[in-house]
């Protein structure tokens, strides 16, 4: 048996099998040796006139986030020659990028004029919802397809929960104290260090994707009030789930559900608008959506706003300094609300399946 093999391709194959046919002896071989992914079938490869299937040049910029070796990688190396990449600095990007076809970010920035640099580039995917790292007209202009992963509504709705009662009830504050040895010294049989809060509340959702439906079903199925918000007083631009009536925040003319972070939607949680809160009022975000931090920090440290929980900041990792890392008043989790094994499983097989698709001439979760 002679094979010639390369990793982008099989050339050619030969073999020399006594005493059985040349397709069955191909078969078997074939199979005991496993190189079913570099081959074509058995008939293809009896007509040397068929095109070659083509394999791409696939470079995954970042992916230690995504996977940092629990999960796997064999479905996209399938789809071409793959090349992954814990993490790129800026100085590496072009090196790194330049001969892909088919390039997958998380957070490593995809400017406009690198873009357009990168002259065999067909395919831009995101390991994430969002999409603001990537300049997505310079992808629209050069004709490459940007596409995102989905499906991490449920782990993004459960950690928006996870934060509401870390507000509510304190439960980390108290399982310290307990253990600090508080309980074995109270002259009552229970206590609390801060004052904790019942959900019959109002609640409300600012942007209406799938996360945002999701989070506002399971607040109307816990007898919060809940309040679906738009930009203008006009009537609502979308359908609200069952139990969901409608709001409006002031001062804005358009609705933008799901809400991703864009111009339009930088800077959005603002002075003003935390002065329309009550004081007794908590804020969540768990999304890329801008918030003004200082503006937050300033209002919480004042007493204009009863506490606020954070999933997600501005600038990541934040900067020593960063107003709301030494607020009391806030918590703050390192943008972990997508980290669960099983969310990063769905996240990476729908990265594979946007490739497939795209490969097929059928995108999918196409953003430009």
């Amino acid at each position: 048996i002679f094979y010639f093999y390369s990793p982008r391709r099989c050339h050619s194959a030969f073999l020399a099998g006594a005493g059985r046919s040349f397709f069955s002896a191909w078969q078997r071989i074939r199979n005991q040796l496993r190189f079913d992914h570099l081959f074509k079938s058995g008939e293809d490869w009896l007509h040397p006139d068929k095109e070659t299937e083509k394999f791409y040049e696939i470079v995954v910029l970042d992916g230690e986030t995504t996977n940092p070796g629990d999960l796997s990688w064999e479905r996209l190396e399938k789809l071409g020659e793959l090349t992954v990449y814990a993490r790129t600095k800026p100085e590496e990007l072009y090196e790194r990028a330049k001969e892909a076809e088919l390039l997958i970010t998380n957070k490593t920035v995809l400017s406009g004029k690198m873009i357009r640099s990168l002259k065999n580039l067909k395919y831009i995917g995101t390991l994430s919802t969002g999409f603001n790292v990537v300049d997505i007209h310079a992808a629209r202009k050069l004709g490459s397809s940007l596409q995102r992963a989905l499906l991490l509504t449920n782990a993004v709705a459960q950690m928006t929960f996870s934060l509401l009662f870390a507000l509510t009830n304190h439960v980390a504050l108290h399982n310290h104290s307990v253990h600090q040895g508080d309980w074995e010294n109270s002259t009552d049989f229970c206590y609390w260090k801060a004052p904790l809060v019942e959900l019959d509340q109002n609640f409300g959702v600012y942007g209406f994707g799938s996360i945002g439906r999701t989070v506002a079903k399971i607040a109307a199925d816990l007898g919060m009030n809940v309040i679906g918000l738009q930009q203008d007083k006009k009537k609502n631009a979308f359908r609200l789930p069952v139990g969901v009536s409608g709001g409006a925040v002031p001062g804005k003319r358009r609705a933008f559900p799901p809400l991703s972070l864009t111009p339009e939607t930088t800077g959005l949680v603002n002075r003003k608008t935390l002065s329309l809160m009550k004081p007794t009022a908590y804020l969540i975000n768990t999304r890329e959506a801008g918030i003004r931090e200082q503006d937050l920090a300033e209002a919480l440290n004042g007493g204009r706003l009863a506490g606020a929980a954070m999933d997600v900041l501005c600038e990541e990792p934040p900067k020593k300094g960063n107003p709301l890392t030494h607020c009391e008043k806030c918590v703050i989790t390192p943008h972990i609300s997508w980290a669960a094994k099983e969310s990063r499983d769905r996240l990476l097989h729908t990265v594979c399946d946007n490739v497939e698709a795209f490969l097929k001439g059928t995108p999918q979760n196409q953003v430009n």
